[in-house]
Order: structure tokens, then sequence, then C-alpha cells
């Protein structure tokens, strides 16, 4: 009689927290007909995600209706693109500077800045310093370049990981059961010890 008490509790607990699951799953949907569904996943939202940001940078965030990214994407390449602009004109500035200073002329813009009217021969800067600030802006603008190619990935990657999460199955659904066994082995009867994992979708 004990025994008989005890199983219908249980089995009336267990019915509870079932119902208890299905009025939190209906909610979101999930519930039809009384029973509990799986939550649809369309296969193709991270490639259409990554799609769309390769387009145009934000898009596939737009798509993914994460809206607050979109100002992060634009803003760090904005920036990229910002430093290779820079970096291009002072480097076009230096090389046609030392293009001319190496033909013989004396009238490009870095032969006297402060307009000190400087002995001929004696420039503010040297042939090797314009140079050297040539071969400098020309690295910056190169790392600026590949900076901001890198930041263009990272959108597409960012749109892609984002809509894969998006579809990660975290409901009540899931568990894991973990216990351990002791069975003998069919041939010998000597005893097996052991875990055995059950996971349910």
């Amino acid at each position: 009689m004990l025994f008989f008490c005890l199983a219908q509790s249980h089995a009336q607990k267990k019915e509870s927290d079932t119902d208890s699951l299905r009025n939190n799953l209906k909610g979101k949907g999930i519930v039809v007909d009384g029973r509990i569904e799986k939550k649809k996943v369309n296969p193709l939202a991270p490639s259409k995600a990554a799609f769309y940001s390769a387009i145009l940078p934000g898009l596939g965030q737009i798509y993914n209706r994460r809206y607050w990214k979109v100002p992060i994407v634009y803003g760090a390449i904005g920036t990229g693109v910002y430093a290779y602009v820079y970096n291009d004109d002072l480097y076009d500035r230096f090389r046609s500077a030392f293009k001319r200073r190496r033909a013989g002329f004396t009238d490009d813009e870095f032969y006297d800045i402060n307009g000190s009217g400087i002995v001929a021969g004696s420039p503010d800067l040297s042939d090797e310093a314009l140079q050297d600030a040539q071969e400098r802006y020309q690295r910056d603008r190169d790392l600026a370049l590949l900076i901001t190619i890198g930041l263009y990935a990272f959108n597409i990657i960012d749109a892609n990981v984002d809509a894969h999460l998006k579809q990660f199955n975290v409901n009540d659904d899931l568990s894991l059961d973990v216990r351990p066994y002791l069975e003998n082995h069919p041939i010998t009867s000597a005893p097996n010890y052991g875990v055995a994992m059950v996971i349910k979708f």
C-alpha cells in the first residue's frame, strides 16, 4: 500500500513537472496540440547572414537582429579605411617630393617648410628624411589595409557564428543522466564496473 502511494505521488509530481514545462514553452510557441514540438531550425540562416555581411558590412548583423553591432562594425571598418587614406596621402606627398628632389628640383613642399628662406642646398628635410618618411607611411598604409581586410572578414564571421548560436537549443527538454552500473561479464561471469551516460533530446 505504501509503495502504491509513493508511486502515485511520484507520477503526479512527474505530470505536474511536464505541465509546468509545457506552460513555460507555450508562451514561446513550442507546444502544439499538447505535445512539445522541437524548435524549427533554418540551416541556411548562417550562410545567409554571412552572405549579407559580405555584400554590405553590417547587413548580416541586421539580418540576425543584432542592431547594436552595426555601429561597431562601421566604426571599426571606417577607422581602418581612414587610417589607410591618411597614410596613403602622406606617402604620395613624400614620394612626389622625393622624386622631384632626385630630379634636381628645389620647389617641393618640404624644401623650406617654415618659410625661413634657407640657403640653397640645405633644405629643412633632406633626401634621406624624405625617403624614410615615404617608406614609413607606405608600411603604415599597407598595415592599415591588412587590418581593414581583417575587420571585414571578422564582420562576416561574426554574422555567421551569431546566426548559428541563435539556433542553439537551450530549452528544458534537454537532459543528461550519468549513473554507475555493475553487471557480470557474459562469458566469464566476472563483475564489470562502468558508467552509463544518457543524453535525451
